[in-house]
């Protein structure tokens, strides 16, 4: 490659290549060989276009790119200029695709995207829904180019930005523009990148470090392994500015071993930079000298913190030490030089900013977070992948509208955002605009951009431990609160999860749970605890459901008691076969479960073909052998228990009626009479709930002498309780029967909702146990 000596020869450069590559005529082929479509085979799909092209004498090129973000459709192939995007191309499929789409000039149509086959292929890639919302900053051109070939960057208006500022910007021009763009940080804390590249910058001292923080330890996260292997030279040029801004020689790459093909693709990259005159001495004759290092870490997820990651640089253990002094201060970088640390993906949205001004990047987002994020869509969802979305678009739009919603069209349940040190949200929660603020609100963080979707078959407390058991295996074990307080905090959970759980072990694990957070260290013991005390705030009625009904709704936990149901049992004998405890008994007609024998390890409850086999509550066993109530029965008298006052509204036409409470009570009994009613709302001129005015008030005025042109406000003050319309049902009938009231007023905010009568609520809970029992008692 030849050495570019000046800031002209680069733009003379990036002019020649572009003429060739933006060429509206140019035909090609853009082969996705991200790591997810590499392990599925789309080097050997590139092989075969290759080849197939060849023998045809066509003049298409093939350009192997970094991920094109669509993983669960891979390998894609993305066809310029048409605009056409192939899924799932296989090895056989491929070889057809250079002669029906070049030679007859149509394309492949069962390789395009559609949800199925009964709905119309699209044609072009940006109508694919997963594509049509997002906006690519950070991944502008993952996907689209080489990442192994530097002259593909400089065409894509790569290195522009490093030209603008070594031509025309001094360095406290750059940190105010990035500063002023409120360029927030992507690696999880938000903290602005502007305000620290401007007190590094005026850290005193000859030798700086800009370090890159590639360490992405999160369970399902691959945001800033996917820049580095698709898009290196936009992390580099970041940190070319970066280094430009706050006075540095020296830049440090921290990418964990376990990405290899990262690590191959950012040493050939920086090879590249050095031999076309980028890196090294004397940058394009500027007097900017600046070199990168790759530096391997041994995957450690606590290395993803600042002073654990300067420990790891500096080869010693990854311990997080007490800040001042920070990173950017003398004695806290690595051996004690000030350095500037953001993650690759604040660094890949640097150039940008630069080329095209802060006010275009502050119109982007929300007022405080502007620009895009970065999410991997992992879990429960259809199209799971890679996308990058302003800030500001809401969760429903990334999970239901780009991830195509739930597998299976089952119920949402919840979404983990943060990876494992961020918070389960559920799906009252799901128009919450995604930005910094709003999910911190929630009791969750943006993370570096971890998303998992969970459905109706995950189960809560199991997710709270999943995620605990990583952080508390990750936690280095250097402050007693998070060594100590996680292990004890997943001790519960595994007690709670087998089924031994105790009154108070949920308020143990909200009190532990807090403690950690406030006396750990450093970040992930500050934020370990958010899956736990997010799972419990919202679904609080799970661990309820574990701790005192010994029962898992999901069917997750090896709790609950295994039944039969002889109704649907075809007497196939397998349950008794894989009984290793022999618990499952069989009659002539029948098979059953022998509970004392019985370790609940489900072998019967899987193997069954017909799902004879049922996990249900042990009460629920024990009530059905009892009295011979169905267990569908059970299940439906403890749903509408549980369900709010406001589900009884909803389900019963009603009237507010009101009257005002200067009326006599004449007045009150010819309307109730005429709306058919049992009871008024006595409300004063604001409109404002005083009193309540039913059938037995009437009896109560005959009873007492009371004239019947008294006015309402005259009448004898009672104890007027009114009920929010969230309160269960169970908790009303209590509530009601130790007043002796029959009337209940739903009230929320002020605002009147409705009535509803002692009777509603009984009727409404207990007509099965009538209805089941009718002839025990005839």
């Amino acid at each position: 490659m030849e050495r570019l000596k000046t800031i002209g020869e680069l733009a003379e450069l990036r002019e020649s290549l572009s003429k060739d590559f933006f060429n509206k005529d140019k035909k090609v082929l853009k082969v996705c060989c991200g790591l997810p479509c590499s392990t599925l085979g789309s080097h050997e799909v590139a092989n075969i276009l290759t080849a197939e092209i060849s023998n045809l004498g066509q003049d298409v090129k093939v350009v192997r790119t970094g991920c094109q973000g669509l993983c669960q459709r891979g390998p894609l192939v993305k066809v310029e200029p048409y605009g056409y995007m192939y899924q799932r191309v296989k090895q056989d499929k491929a070889k057809k695709i250079p002669y029906i789409t070049f030679s007859l000039g149509e394309p492949v149509r069962d390789l395009l995207y559609r949800d199925s086959y009964f709905e119309k292929p699209v044609e072009n890639w940006k109508e694919v829904p997963f594509y049509s919302k997002q906006l690519k900053i950070a991944l502008r051109n993952t996907g689209e180019i080489d990442p192994l070939n530097i002259y593909d960057y400089i065409s894509f208006g790569g290195y522009k930005a490093l030209e603008k500022v070594l031509s025309s910007m001094s360095p406290e021009e750059v940190i105010e523009e990035v500063r002023k763009s409120n360029l927030r940080g992507r690696g999880g804390a938000g903290f602005p990148t502007g305000v620290k590249w401007a007190h590094t910058r005026r850290a005193p001292g000859k030798v700086k470090i800009v370090i890159a923080n590639g360490d992405e330890g999160d369970p399902g996260a691959f945001m800033d392994r996917s820049i580095m292997e698709g898009d290196p030279h936009s992390l580099l040029e970041g940190m070319l500015i970066c280094a430009y801004a706050i006075g540095a020689q020296y830049g440090i790459i921290y990418v964990r071993h376990e990405y290899p093909l990262a690590i191959q693709t950012l040493r050939k990259a920086i090879k590249q930079a050095n031999e076309v005159g980028l890196l090294g001495e004397n940058i394009l004759s500027t007097g900017f000298d600046f070199q990168i290092y790759i530096k391997e870490g041994a995957g450690a997820f606590v290395c993803g913190e600042a002073t654990a990651l300067v420990a790891s640089v500096e080869g010693k253990r990854g311990f997080p030490h007490p800040r001042p002094p920070r990173v950017s201060e003398p004695g806290g970088g690595p051996w004690g030089y000030p350095a500037n640390l953001n993650n690759i993906e604040t660094y890949a949205c640097v150039p940008p900013i630069i080329e095209r001004g802060a006010d275009w990047f502050l119109s982007i987002g929300t007022p405080g977070s502007s620009g895009t994020k970065v999410f991997s869509l992992a879990g429960k969802v259809k199209n799971t992948g890679l996308v990058e979305v302003p800030m500001g678009i809401t969760l429903r739009e990334i999970i239901f509208d780009i991830g195509g919603g739930i597998i299976g069209d089952k119920k949402f349940k919840a979404v983990q955002t943060g990876g494992p040190s961020g918070g389960c949200i559920p799906e009252q929660y799901l128009d919450t605009p995604v930005d910094f603020d709003s999910l911190t609100k929630l009791g969750s963080i943006m993370g570096s951009g971890g998303m998992v979707v969970m459905d109706e078959d995950n189960c809560m407390v199991d997710v709270a431990k999943f995620f605990l058991s990583f952080t508390q295996a990750e936690s280095c074990g250097k402050c007693p609160p998070c060594r100590i307080g996680t292990y004890q905090m997943l001790q519960l959970l595994e007690k709670i999860t087998s089924g031994n759980g105790e009154e108070g072990d949920i308020r143990r694990l909200e009190y532990i749970g807090n403690l950690v957070k406030r006396g750990s260290l450093c970040g992930l013991g500050q934020s370990a605890p958010n899956p736990v005390l997010t799972t419990i705030r919202y679904f609080r009625k799970e661990y309820e459901e574990h701790v005192y009904e010994k029962f898992c709704s999901a069917n997750v936990c090896s709790i609950g008691a295994l039944w039969i149901d002889q109704e649907e049992c075809v007497l196939c004998g397998l349950c008794k076969q894989v009984c290793a405890f022999d618990a499952v008994k069989e009659t002539r007609n029948t098979f059953f479960i022998e509970r004392e024998y019985c370790t609940k390890c489900k072998a019967c409850y899987n193997v069954c073909p017909v799902q004879a086999v049922k996990v249900l509550k042990p009460k629920y066993v024990q009530i059905k052998e009892e009295f011979e109530i169905p267990v569908e029965i059970l299940e439906t008298m403890e749903t509408r228990s549980r369900m709010s006052l406001k589900d009884i509204l909803k389900s019963k036409p009603h009237e507010i009626i009101t009257i005002d409470w200067k009326k006599t009570i004449l007045d009150a009994v010819e309307l109730m009479s005429r709306k058919n009613v049992s009871g008024l709302f006595v409300v004063d001129e604001a409109g404002k709930l005083v009193n309540i005015f039913t059938e037995r008030d009437i009896v109560r005025c005959l009873y007492k002498n009371i004239p019947y042109n008294e006015n309402l406000f005259n009448l004898p003050e009672r104890d007027l309780t009114v009920f929010d319309p969230s309160i269960s049902i169970s908790s009303a009938i209590s509530i009601a029967s130790m007043k002796k009231i029959r009337h209940l007023p739903i009230i929320e905010n002020d605002e009147i909702k409705g009535m509803i009568t002692y009777r509603d609520l009984v009727l409404y809970l207990l007509p099965e146990i009538v209805f089941t029992q009718r002839e025990k008692y005839q």
